[in-house]
């Protein structure tokens, strides 16, 4: 045997080995996947069972409990528009508000209200939305309230403006209250139609179904609403359906249902608290800051309507100095508690996008302890 026979057998043996060494791992890699396929399968078909259990119960993902308890308390936080004026353009205005409507959906907030840290709308009330001094204020109030409005209504209660120039690219808050087609639930919100009705009968109303809805009165075309829809009967199908337009709180408690907030403007820091919309206004405050005390000890006592206050740039301390009709020398003095949400942060300064993440965070846990006022 020469030596080119002696290379070629030497050549094919060693290939040969290759081959059986390959073949050795595809065996192992398959009994790998053997013994993993069963629990690959068992994982997929819990999923599979999960996703179909939360899909075939929307009213169990809109529900705050398991118990078809109504919400008989309101929460709302307050913050100054100024914080816009840190963004260098109108998309990261809009992106920072965008951050801070997240926020209030994620804890359900009931109630967002942005006020004046200028004190230029107290001093000139007939400063216009175009003011350099208000326009802040202004933009964050319109693109909140834009936000907070499920999709199908937007086109009938915004018109184009270039405040939500850039609203389109933020994430959706998909609150409960944004309801798909198909979605069934009791409640909808809709917009007043402009179509003629028969005397005694009630206004037609786009609840974001494929048609229209009538309620039970007269209401003026171009107005939202928010409809309690009646049950579907069997002599009710392909007729006209029927609702009732209910105060927009009833879902909440009523039903235990998260169904928005609402976006207000205050002139000032006193008018956060002198404008309140509730009867007997807020019966607990509360104001965040750095030197206020620590929230690890603190208690929250039993309450109907809760306010948080968080400041701007230079925090709580310039917009008392900007409010002449206060009579406080220090925040803390204006507030039933004065927190200090972050205690040991480690950097200089908490922004107010954060600080509202940060202290709902820290009063959730606090609020569920109260089973008696939840």
């Amino acid at each position: 045997m020469d030596k080119t026979d002696m290379k070629r057998q030497t050549t094919k043996r060693g290939r040969n080995e290759k081959d059986s060494r390959i073949l050795r791992e595809l065996s192992l890699l398959s009994l790998e996947a053997n013994r993993r396929k069963p629990r690959q399968e068992e994982l997929l078909t819990s999923l599979g069972n999960e996703k179909s259990d939360e899909q075939n119960s929307p009213a169990k993902q809109l529900r705050l409990s398991s118990e078809n308890a109504g919400r008989q308390y309101t929460i709302s936080i307050a913050l100054p528009g100024s914080i816009l004026d840190n963004a260098q353009s109108l998309e990261l205005r809009t992106y920072l508000v965008g951050q801070i409507a997240r926020a209030a959906v994620v804890f359900s907030i009931d109630e967002i209200v942005v006020f004046d840290e200028s004190g230029m709308m107290t001093k000139d009330p007939n400063l216009t939305a175009t003011s350099t001094k208000v326009q802040a204020n202004i933009q964050m109030i319109h693109i909140l309230q834009y936000l907070e409005c499920p999709q199908y209504l937007r086109k009938a209660l915004f018109p184009r403006h270039k405040n939500l120039q850039f609203a389109g690219l933020l994430n959706p808050l998909d609150s409960p209250h944004h309801m798909r087609r198909d979605s069934d639930c009791e409640f909808r919100e809709g917009v007043v139609l402009d179509k003629p009705i028969q005397h005694g009968h009630g206004s037609y109303v786009d609840v974001g179904l494929t048609k229209e809805v009538q309620i039970d009165r007269k209401l003026v075309p171009g107005v939202r609403v928010t409809v309690q829809l009646q049950p579907l009967t069997k002599g009710s199908f392909g007729k006209m359906r029927q609702g009732i337009a209910v105060p927009c709180s009833m879902p909440s408690t009523k039903s235990g249902l998260y169904w928005g907030y609402r976006a207000r403007l205050a002139s000032s820091l006193g008018a956060v608290f002198s404008d309140s919309p509730y009867e007997g206004g807020y019966d607990l405050t509360i104001g965040t800051s750095e030197r206020g005390k620590s929230v690890d000890n603190f208690v929250i006592p039993k309450f109907r309507h809760m306010l948080v206050v968080f400041g701007g740039l230079h925090g709580l301390e310039a917009s008392l100095d900007a409010d002449s009709e206060l009579d406080a020398e220090d925040p803390s003095e204006l507030f039933h508690h004065y927190l200090n949400t972050c205690p040991g942060q480690g950097s200089r300064t908490i922004r107010t996008e954060e600080a509202i993440l940060i202290t709902l965070s820290a009063l959730r846990m606090k609020l569920a302890s109260l089973t008696t006022v939840l």
